[in-house]
Order: structure tokens, then sequence, then C-alpha cells
């Protein structure tokens, strides 16, 4: 009777958690209130809070699962041996896979970013940090390809994969995705040469 008990409050906050990031995602954060999420997971207002005091705590959980799942898909493909270019290729054809999929909203990261902007907030702080660990994992990634300007280059890769987050939702996704699985190859290229010069000479 025990276990039974204490596995409804876990299952009551995993429908909590599914229903605010679908939400969150679809509509928007500010414009989706407790009571709507408290409605659509069929919960109670004190089974909310006793698992999200207040709703930034579920705005955080949020993101985390959403970095949880990147770090994953990262590692994964880290995982899977690869030369480092051949890496780089896996995760961008993952966010292009991303981009064509159903219900794309863009990036869940700057869009809390967007409504957020106060920098003193988690929230803000939460999308800072999540970034920062793609910016190194991409740098450590070009790295292993030529050391010189790998972090230059990887700041070129992070600006195309949120261009193509950003321009994924507002045209045609399989003519962004083209695009910035291109600029990812001459990327790629230009970084490997061993000459210096400017990164789209």
């Amino acid at each position: 009777m025990r276990s039974q008990s204490e596995g409804r409050p876990s299952e009551a906050r995993s429908r909590l958690l599914d229903t605010a990031t679908r939400l969150f995602y679809a509509e928007g954060i500010h414009a989706v209130g407790i009571d709507r999420i408290v409605a659509e997971a069929q919960v109670t207002r004190a089974t909310l809070y006793r698992h999200f005091p207040g709703k930034e705590d579920l705005v955080l959980a949020y993101l985390n699962e959403v970095d949880r799942a990147m770090r994953s898909q990262a590692d994964e493909a880290i995982a899977a041996g690869l030369p480092a270019a051949d890496t780089i290729r896996a995760l961008s054809r993952s966010i292009a896979q991303g981009i064509r999929s159903p219900g794309f909203r863009g990036c869940a990261f700057l869009n809390a970013a967007a409504e957020y902007p106060a920098p003193e907030s988690p929230v803000r702080k939460a999308v800072l940090a999540h970034r920062q660990w793609f910016l190194d994992t991409v740098t450590d990634l070009l790295a292993k390809i030529r050391q010189t300007d790998a972090e230059p280059a990887a700041r070129d890769f992070v600006m195309m994969r949120d261009g193509a987050m950003a321009a994924g939702c507002l045209f045609d996704p399989a003519l962004i995705c083209e695009t910035f699985l291109r600029g990812v190859e001459r990327l790629l290229q230009v970084h490997a040469a061993t000459d210096i010069g400017p990164a789209w000479a």
C-alpha cells in the first residue's frame, strides 16, 4: 500500500511536467496559466504546488527536461566514435530533423530567453548555462579537427543553428535545413584548412 501511494505523486509530477512542456513550447510560457496546466494534467493545485512551489519552478523543470534530451542526443552522437567532423554532421542532422518535425516552434531556450529578459532571472541563467554547454561541446569537437580557432568556429556553428531554428518555423523547413547543412559543410571545410584567414573567405 505504501509503494502505491508513493507512486501517485511521481505519476502526477510526470503528468504536470509533460503537460507544461507541451503547452509552454507550443503557446509560450507567459501565455499558459497554472489553472490550465492543472486542468489538463488532471491534478489539483495542491498537488502542483507540492511538486513545484511556483510557476518558475515548473518552467525550470521544463527547460531541464529539454536540456537533458539535447545532452542525451549529443552524448549519443559522440559515443558513436565517429571522427569529429562526422559527429558534428550527425548533430547537425539531428537539429535539421527537429526543425522538420510536426509542431516545431523554434528553440525552447531562445523562446524562454525572449520571455525572461532580466539577467538575474533563474530562467535566463538556465538558458545561458545550456547555451554554454552547447558551445563548449561544439568547441571540443572542432578542436579535434584543428585546435586553432576552434571556439570562433563553434560560435559560427551556434549562430547558424540559432538562425536555422528561428527561420525553421517561419519559412519552408526543408529549404532552411538544406541551407543550414550546407553552411555546416562549408564551416567544416574552412576550419579544417591549415591556413589562417577569415572564416568565410
